[in-house]
């Protein structure tokens, strides 16, 4: 028995059935043309971006009159209104001598007694003024910053990628914000998406700043009512739109993703056309078809791609882009 055993081993290691080995080293795979039918639905296009909360940029008080600081009327750190005064400065406005001759033809020159203009710097904006570094008697130009007040309002910021503009029909004025341990949902408004030009050395939300951010920025206003921090985290919400009935597919059915796009469409024969389409929103999983399908038409779920393990080979029919960008065919080789 034990010698049957040692037998049977030895065959199992050394020498294993041909048959077996050939089934399991044949290719097995297959892809099938996949198709999807246009069909109606809703659709709302939403872009979530990661958020700052960050305090709004303190604003320069700057001097409309050459001449001197007559007066503060504010210390650093004082809080003020918007108007409120911060300094005086005034000018000395030169007068000419007066020249009197008396009945004797004697001449005698006074000088007049010194007059001044004045005016007011005054806060552009209500908040803390968080820096006076003016003293008394200290001359300044038109334009000269005599104090600059930080406003006690925030904003909410965040980096948008910028293909992801394509996603948006129309650029919004508000957003949804959330906020990281922070209260409910908002709205913010006077919503900016800001483009660094070439050359700027400063921004809106850092002015002065030797760098123009990488990219563009998303900006708006946090409501005075709600209460947050600076460097608080949290998500902001873009509205792109949304639509009812419409005609929609999955993005991975068409080329291109704004505007513009194809589509394989699959006739009755079986084969299949290129098409152009015109295209709408876009939620990241399904597109809106504006123009050249109709409801029902069948269509390619995967968009055909050259084989990449082929090069030189043209167009290659039973190859597809899957859904997280990979490729797949169907040829298959042994090894």
């Amino acid at each position: 028995m034990f010698a049957a055993i040692a037998i049977a081993l030895v065959k199992i290691a050394f020498f294993p059935d041909q048959d077996t080995r050939r089934e399991a080293i044949a290719p097995t795979g297959n892809i099938d043309d996949r198709v999807v039918s246009v069909s109606t639905g809703n659709i709302a296009n939403q872009i979530e971006l990661s958020a700052t909360v960050v305090a709004d940029p303190a604003v320069p008080a700057r001097g409309t009159l050459a001449g001197e600081i007559s007066e503060l009327h504010v210390k650093e750190g004082a809080k003020v209104a918007a108007g409120a005064v911060i300094a005086t400065v005034r000018k000395e406005i030169e007068q000419e001598p007066i020249v009197r001759t008396d009945a004797e033809g004697n001449t005698t020159t006074t000088t007049p007694a010194p007059k001044y203009r004045t005016a007011q710097v005054t806060a552009p904006a209500a908040g803390i003024v968080s820096s006076l570094p003016m003293v008394v008697g200290q001359s300044v130009a038109i334009g000269d910053p005599v104090a600059q007040v930080a406003p006690d309002s925030f904003s909410v910021t965040a980096t948008i990628d910028p293909a992801q503009r394509f996603r948006l029909t129309e650029e919004p004025t508000e957003a949804r914000v959330s906020v990281t341990g922070g209260p409910d949902e908002f709205t913010c408004t006077a919503l900016r998406i800001i483009t660094p030009l070439e050359g700027q050395s400063s921004t809106p939300e850092n002015p002065g700043s030797g760098a123009a951010p990488s990219g563009p920025t998303v900006r708006c206003a946090v409501p005075g009512d709600v209460r947050v921090f600076a460097g608080l985290g949290g998500k902001l919400m873009l509205p792109g739109g949304s639509a009812e009935n419409a005609l929609l597919l999955p993005v991975t059915a068409v080329k291109g993703s704004s505007q513009g796009g194809t589509v394989w469409v699959v006739t009755a024969d079986g084969t299949q056309e290129k098409r152009e389409v015109k295209l709408g929103l876009n939620d990241g999983r399904q597109v809106q078809i504006t123009e050249g399908l109709a409801e029902g038409d069948s269509v390619l779920e995967f968009i055909p791609v050259e084989d990449p393990t082929n090069p030189g080979g043209g167009a290659g029919e039973d190859c597809f882009e899957q859904p997280d960008g990979s490729i797949a065919c169907s040829t298959s080789q042994e090894g």
